[in-house]
């Protein structure tokens, strides 16, 4: 898990230092197309702004501060031919370090704004503890129809959101998952609902994505849902399915680590 960090981290930076390369290739691809067109004006003013725009959402990407100040003096040191103050595989390794380290750090503080909170929660009135503590809901409405069994594909209606409140993944409409599909906090949560239950569920990072996946490392996740029907019908399924936008969403599958 950790070399795959470290090769994501690593790549990131590579993509960033080979920018220059990359414009480059592309300017001499294009030079006998441009020579057959006529001629165009350039601002090159404006294209100096896009490419230093191009740089920072780079910089960005790597999610670690820099000093802009020196990054600006790196630029024109390189260009008056000045000699680096690192060999660019120094770089690289010191700039993973520091991502490491920012990672960590990450990890550790979510993983205690976590636990403090369910430790706080659970003593909230109406909240009830699963998973050893570590899946937690408040039902919100009750519901009167069949019930949620194990290895069911229930229609819902969910928001996904961050201990914070901000919200990272929604429903647009009735959504058909499977219990055998999610992450295990939210299974565990959904197992017992009826139709037209409505609960909010909390969810230990252990249960949820750890520190693998998209999402922020350690994140406490939260969803508000609502069981439209227990168990969807194959036919109905099909149809749910057909509606679906073609993008993965968080809440439907267990992320293996893609960092």
């Amino acid at each position: 898990m950790e070399t795959m960090k470290k090769q994501f981290r690593i790549f990131s930076v590579l993509s960033l230092l080979a920018i220059s390369s990359l414009v480059a290739e592309e300017t001499i691809t294009a030079q006998p197309a441009a020579a057959a067109a006529v001629a165009q004006p350039v601002e090159i003013a404006k294209v100096s702004e896009a490419f230093g725009h191009v740089i920072g959402k780079n910089l960005e990407n790597i999610g670690v501060k820099f000093d802009m100040a020196q990054v600006i003096k790196g630029l024109q040191d390189a260009l008056a031919g000045k000699e680096s103050p690192m060999s660019e595989m120094e770089c690289i390794q010191a700039i993973a370090a520091v991502q490491e380290k920012i990672f960590k750090d990450q990890c550790a503080e979510n993983l205690r704004r976590a636990e403090t909170f369910l430790s706080d929660n659970k003593k909230s009135e109406g909240v009830i503890a699963l998973e050893e503590g570590k899946v937690q809901y408040r039902v919100n409405e009750a519901g009167t129809g069949a019930v949620v069994e194990a290895h069911y594909a229930p229609l819902i209606k969910y928001t996904g959101k961050y201990l914070d409140g901000s919200v990272f993944g929604s429903s647009k409409e009735e959504e058909m998952i499977s219990l055998d599909e999610i992450i295990p906090g939210l299974k565990a949560g959904l197992l017992g609902m009826k139709e037209g239950e409505k609960r909010t569920v909390y969810i230990h990072p252990d249960m949820a994505y750890g520190t693998n996946g998209y999402l922020p490392p350690n994140s406490l996740l939260t969803f508000d849902v609502e069981i439209v029907k227990a168990n969807a019908p194959v036919k109905e399924e099909a149809a749910v399915d057909a509606q679906k936008p073609q993008e993965k969403k968080e809440i439907a599958e267990v992320k293996t680590d893609v960092r």
